[in-house]
This record gives C-alpha cells, sequence and structure tokens, in this order.
C-alpha cells in the first residue's frame, strides 16, 4: 500500500499546493533580482568599487540565469519538479549569504549563485501549473505567476528602498532574505510531488538533450525567445538596475521620488501579467495582445523620454509596466508551439534566449549610457538618449510579434 501510486485527482491537488510555494519562491527571486537597483551606493561601499563595477557584479546574475534555464527545463522533464526546483531555491539562499560578504569578489560569485537558483523559480512554477491546471487555464496561471513575481519586483524596490534609506544595513539585508530563501526551500521541497520519470527517458546523455533538439529545432522557440527577450530589457536593464540612479541623476529626482517610479513597472507587471493572459485566453488569440500590449509600451515609454511633464513620471511607468505584461504572452507561445512533453524543457529553452537577450544587451547599455550617467553636460539629452535605445528594442519586439505564427486556440477556426 505504501508503494501505491497516488490519484490523478490527488496529484493535480499536490502540484497546484507546491506551486503555490513556488510563487513564494519566485516573490523572493525578483526581490532579490530588483533590489540592488536600489542600494548601487550602499553596494559600491560594501565591496569598494564604482556604480559601473557593480552593475557589472549584478550583470553577472543573467549568464547563470540564462545558461541555468536549460539545465532547468530539462531536469525539470527527466526528474520531475521535486527535487530539481527545491535545489534551486538552495543555491539562490546560499548565493544571498555570499552576496553579503563585503569583498568583491563574493559578490560575483554570490550573484553568479542567485541567477542560476532562480532559473529553476518560474520554470519550476510553470512545470507545477501545467500539471496541476486544466488547459484552458495555463495562460491566465502563468500571468498570475508573473504576477506574483513582479510584485516582489515591485517589493524589492519600494519596500527594500525605505529599509535601506532607515538604516538596514546591506549585509543584514541579504543574510536576511538568504534564511527567508532557506526556510522557503524545506517548505517547497516538502509539498511537492514525487514523480516517476524513469519509463519515459533513458539515461544516456544524448536522451539529456532529446528535449531542447525538439525545442531548439522549432523556429517558433527562437522568435519567442528574442521577442520575451526584447520586452524583457528595459524591466531588467533600465527599471531593475539603472532606473533609480538615471532618475536621480538625470532627472533630478529625489530618492524616494526615483524608487516609487521606478518600482512603478513591476506594480505594473501585478495587474498586466493576469490581466493580459486572461483577455488572451478568452479571446483564444495570442497576437492581438502581445502586439497590442507592445504599442502600449511605445506610446507610454515616448511620452516619458519626450514629453515628461504631460504625465507624472511614476504613471507612465505603472502604464509601461502594465503593458509589458504582454512579455509573458511568448511563454505561452512557446508551450503551446512545441510537444506536451517537453513543457519543462520549452520554459528553460525560452528563459535561456530571453535573458541570453538582457546578457548581451546590459553591458551594451551600460557602456553607451551608463558610464556617461553623472559626468554628462546635457542631463536631459542623455535620459533622453539613454530611453531611445529601448525605444529601439521595443520596436523591433513589435516587428517580430507580426511575424511569429498564432498559437491560440482562435487560430485554428481560420
Amino acid at each position: 500500500m505504501d508503494n501505491a501510486l497516488p490519484s490523478e485527482g490527488s496529484l493535480k491537488k499536490g502540484f497546484i499546493i507546491a506551486w503555490f510555494f513556488g510563487l513564494i519562491f519566485y516573490f523572493l527571486e525578483y526581490v532579490i533580482r530588483s533590489s540592488p537597483a536600489v542600494m548601487l551606493p550602499g553596494l559600491s561601499g560594501a565591496f569598494g568599487v564604482n556604480a559601473l563595477r557593480v552593475s557589472a557584479v549584478l550583470g553577472t546574475y543573467y549568464y547563470t540565469y540564462s545558461v541555468t534555464s536549460l539545465i532547468a527545463g530539462v531536469a525539470l522533464d527527466r526528474s520531475g519538479a521535486k527535487y530539481p526546483v527545491a535545489a534551486g531555491l538552495a543555491i539562490l539562499a546560499i548565493g544571498c549569504v555570499l552576496f553579503a560578504i563585503p569583498n568583491v569578489l563574493a559578490g560575483d560569485a554570490g550573484r553568479l549563485l542567485q541567477g542560476a537558483g532562480s532559473a529553476f523559480a518560474f520554470t519550476g512554477c510553470v512545470y507545477l501549473a501545467s500539471h496541476g491546471f486544466a488547459p484552458r487555464f495555463i495562460a491566465t496561471a502563468i500571468g498570475l505567476t508573473q504576477c506574483i513575481g513582479m510584485l516582489g519586483g515591485f517589493a524589492g524596490q519600494f519596500v527594500a528602498g525605505p529599509l535601506i534609506q532607515h538604516g538596514v544595513s546591506v549585509h543584514t539585508f541579504w543574510i536576511g532574505i538568504g534564511l527567508i530563501c532557506g526556510a522557503t526551500c524545506l517548505l517547497l521541497f516538502y509539498t511537492t510531488p514525487k514523480e516517476n520519470k524513469g519509463a519515459e527517458y533513458g539515461a544516456t546523455s544524448l536522451s539529456l538533450l532529446k528535449p531542447y533538439k525538439v525545442v531548439f529545432t522549432n523556429v517558433q522557440s527562437y522568435l519567442s525567445g528574442i521577442l520575451s527577450g526584447l520586452l524583457f530589457a528595459p524591466t531588467t536593464i533600465f527599471a531593475m538596475t539603472w532606473g533609480v540612479a538615471f532618475f536621480q541623476k538625470d532627472r533630478l529626482f529625489d530618492y524616494d521620488n526615483a524608487v516609487l517610479t521606478c518600482s512603478m513597472v513591476p506594480l505594473g507587471w501585478v495587474l498586466g501579467c493576469p490581466l493580459l493572459g486572461w483577455i488572451s485566453d478568452k479571446l483564444g488569440k495570442r497576437k492581438p495582445v502581445l502586439s497590442g500590449g507592445i504599442l502600449i509600451m511605445l506610446l507610454s515609454f515616448a511620452q516619458l523620454i519626450f514629453m515628461p511633464s504631460l504625465i507624472p513620471g511614476y504613471i507612465s511607468m505603472f502604464i509601461f509596466g502594465t503593458a509589458s505584461g504582454a512579455a509573458m504572452i511568448p511563454y505561452t507561445i512557446i508551450k503551446e508551439a512545441n510537444p506536451d512533453n517537453v513543457k519543462g524543457s520549452a520554459t528553460g529553452g525560452i528563459n535561456f534566449l530571453t535573458f541570453g537577450v538582457t546578457a548581451l544587451l546590459g553591458p551594451v547599455f551600460a557602456s553607451l549610457y551608463g558610464k556617461s550617467l553623472g559626468t554628462a553636460t546635457d542631463h536631459l539629452l542623455h535620459f533622453r538618449n539613454a530611453g531611445i535605445f529601448f525605444l529601439i528594442t521595443t520596436a523591433i519586439a513589435l516587428v517580430v510579434s507580426l511575424v511569429i505564427k498564432e498559437t491560440g486556440r482562435g487560430a485554428e477556426k481560420r
């Protein structure tokens, strides 16, 4: 009796419970990803380096995040969620503790581990949701997942900023968040159902690569990853890394106003991700919602850059963040464009491509505009040129959204 397999209904319930704890993992991952933006001076002092070097440390997150996403995807498909997702959260906890050490090399190592561990958060949540919810609710569940993540992104700036400003040291912050990750890891491990994947996959190294052969021989996978990467770039590179400093130096905002303005982007995602996912599910189509969201992103960001007095910056950034919830729709597209038995690998593949784009664009932006922050003679022009960089990447995304194939159920009715 002890070895009897649980019923399908019991398994689904178990996956939904584990998905809930996975949401906490994803919330914490985004707190960790976004909070350094509000503590650049503190990190510079702790590591004994300038802001540009700190941005390089922070950028290493995306290198390991993108590469480890591939490992996360295939690990989920081969082993189920129980061990890989808990291991990812444990790695994230260790990375936070290392990041608290006042040494730049420890900071590099900690941030690399944070990126590696974080790769299991969203990929794991999508896997758990795909196994716990009915197919008609998947886009909504993915949107809600990203909503919780971006709520973490909001907290990482709007809550962490005042904590740092009112005397909580960088060291204390990172030790504390590491301990929270460790406690959540135990809860996630004990609630996630164990699966028997032995019958589905062989033990050869070739079988390890088989899911990715399916994913990466599909042109839709590349288009989904590039599209999502271009849409994530303004959020990850600007709002969650450089934004606070840019609003302070170029727009002369005080610290609190700069933090509030940038935190509106992840707060907008809290609304936009589930809303756009729900609209997409209702329509049965992905492309109209995707392209419409990108168009609103372009208009709101252009207003922020060229007509900043028309609407307050925090409102513009909230509208931009809400519309950029469209960046999650390619995650649904890649799942629908690939077979069900490579769900985890498809999500790992799009994470690899998405944050590979971020890892490539981040240093380019830092070199072109981050390096000259605070030294430019015309601050408004400097801010405008930096903004045009993201207008261009978003415009390219709009073009790709018109090229990618429709995968929603509405496509079958044409």
